[in-house]
């Protein structure tokens, strides 16, 4: 609480600050520790294996290598795998980089589902 003088009125002590203080804290420059999101690593790594999985049968069953009644489905697989492969393939590159320190990778790229 302030204190009044005789008068009623606060009387508040001012100070000059120093010309050393050039605005910034050090607490600012210090960086914060990144918290790994493990949710959205599981995610990719299982949109990465399961692509994978789709294109390779896909590509099986349309060379002929593997014989199916059915060869409709082909394509199915593997545009559903591409679909599943580029963006886990994309986040498990960024996993991967952040993991080895890469300069201008970090688990803050990764979209977490908090």
């Amino acid at each position: 609480m302030a204190k009044k003088n005789a008068s009623g009125n606060s009387v508040v002590r001012y100070h000059k600050i120093s010309q050393i203080d050039d605005g910034f804290v050090d607490l600012q420059f210090e960086k914060p520790q990144v918290k790994i999101p493990w949710k959205a690593i599981t995610l990719a790594v299982f949109l990465f294996v399961v692509g994978i999985v789709l294109i390779i049968i896909g590509s099986l069953l349309l060379t002929g290598y593997i014989d199916a009644k059915h060869t409709e489905s082909t394509w199915i697989l593997i545009v559903l795998g591409s679909l599943m492969f580029i963006p886990g393939g994309y986040h498990v590159g960024i996993v991967y980089y952040a993991y080895c320190s890469y300069p201008g990778y970090s688990y803050d790229d990764i979209p977490d589902f908090n």
